[in-house]
């Protein structure tokens, strides 16, 4: 019998599906596509954010890839969490029209 319960325990845990996180950005300017393939993640754009879920990378990472293919971000949420200002200006150090654009030109 306790054989069995523990079988039972270890594929109720195998068979749990992963819970995925959900992630909304306001880009500066809007997109000029709807559908964004990002890394770990797929973006749906409309006229007022960004929407994507997914259980696999870092808010952060997520949030500079975003960056690199819409531009800059004007705020960006992780399950409910608004990014800091500070973390918000280390994504938006990756936007395609971001700081590090501007240096490129300088050198």
């Amino acid at each position: 019998m306790k054989r069995f319960a523990a079988v039972f325990a270890a594929a109720t845990l195998l068979a749990a599906p992963a819970v995925a996180g959900t992630y909304t950005a306001k880009p500066v300017a809007k997109p000029a596509q709807t559908k964004i393939i990002g890394k770990d993640i797929s973006w749906t754009c409309g006229p007022d954010a960004c929407q994507g879920s997914t259980d696999a990378s870092r808010p952060l990472v997520l949030c500079q890839d975003l960056a690199k293919r819409a531009g800059k971000l004007e705020n960006f949420v992780a399950d409910g969490r608004a990014f800091a200002a500070d973390q918000l200006a280390k994504c938006n150090g990756s936007a395609k029209d971001g700081a590090a654009t501007a240096l490129a030109k300088v050198n």
